[in-house]
């Protein structure tokens, strides 16, 4: 693995995807993703961490060309037409798993590639899909602890001028999607989420005391969205490094759109108004796998 000085480290980022019209929106959210991609250093390779591939293994996309997932439903044609075809990195996925031992991880080359949580922030980040991209399944049978331990056993990549970025929602509850609220979060939603950030922003290695908030059962009814964000308090915390808010806020009343970065600054102007897109609104927000 070729190290590259710790003032050149690649940065990290955790970005709150939410809906996957934001590929074909312009928001705020989504032009905090487009500052983090023009503000950074272009990376050897990106490796995100998507809450959508949630398996019962460790595994690594180890393809030369990872195909474009439209792992959702009820959205309009033209989201089902987007293509990102970033080339992938079999190297990359060999060095992950060298970095992540003893876990065991496994090189996926032909069942996955890149699906909505990956494709969907990346449009914006690098829109010329010309960086190499390798997505890491969350395995479900794994504990928090563990997840965070392996954000800590990637740091070296960053050291190699590996992106890491993970792909998630603090606060992700569909079943209370609220449609009158498009650009909000309810109470519970606002303050679980201003205590992850206080746990981020200045003890990231302490996220896991969040699982003893009061709201916790209704901002996390299911991990999968939230364990991305166990990554990049991994990786800050084996780095030593602040995390910093990109981009803030609440949408549909139960999800978070808030994003961090590492190694990054906040986007350098405050992004614009402009609410997060809808989510279709004939079919159950549970049922279109966001």
């Amino acid at each position: 693995m070729d190290a590259t000085p710790a003032t050149e480290r690649a940065p990290a980022a955790f970005i709150g995807h939410g809906n996957p019209m934001n590929a074909l929106e312009s928001n705020r959210f989504t032009e905090a993703w487009r500052s983090l991609g023009a503000q950074v250093p272009r990376p050897r390779a990106v490796l995100v961490v998507s809450a959508h591939w949630f398996i019962n293994a460790t595994a690594v996309t180890a393809m030369e060309l990872p195909r474009t997932i439209h792992d959702f439903y009820g959205f309009p044609d033209e989201l089902f037409a987007v293509e990102y075809p970033a080339p992938g990195s079999p190297e990359l996925a060999a060095e992950v798993a060298e970095v992540a031992q003893p876990v065991w991880v496994g090189a996926d080359v032909d069942s996955w590639g890149l699906d909505h949580g990956t494709w969907s922030v990346l449009t914006h980040v690098f829109p010329d899909a010309d960086v190499p991209v390798v997505q890491l399944s969350i395995d479900a049978t794994k504990q928090l602890g563990d997840h965070l331990e392996l954000g800590r056993r990637l740091a070296p990549l960053r050291d190699a001028g590996v992106m890491i970025v993970g792909s998630g929602n603090v606060v992700h509850h569909l079943g209370r999607i609220d449609w009158s609220m498009p650009d909000d979060g309810f109470d519970w939603a606002r303050r679980f989420d201003e205590a992850a950030r206080g746990l981020m922003t200045r003890d990231p290695g302490r996220i896991l005391e969040l699982r003893d908030h009061a709201d916790w059962s209704s901002a996390v009814p299911t991990t999968e969205h939230f364990i991305p964000l166990l990554y990049l308090a991994g990786l800050a915390e084996a780095a030593g490094e602040q995390v910093a808010t990109l981009v803030d806020g609440c949408s549909m009343g139960s999800l978070s759109m808030i994003s961090y970065g590492l190694g990054v600054d906040r986007p350098p102007t405050a992004p614009s108004a402009g609410v997060a897109p809808e989510l279709p609104r004939d079919i159950p927000p549970g049922s279109t796998n966001l």
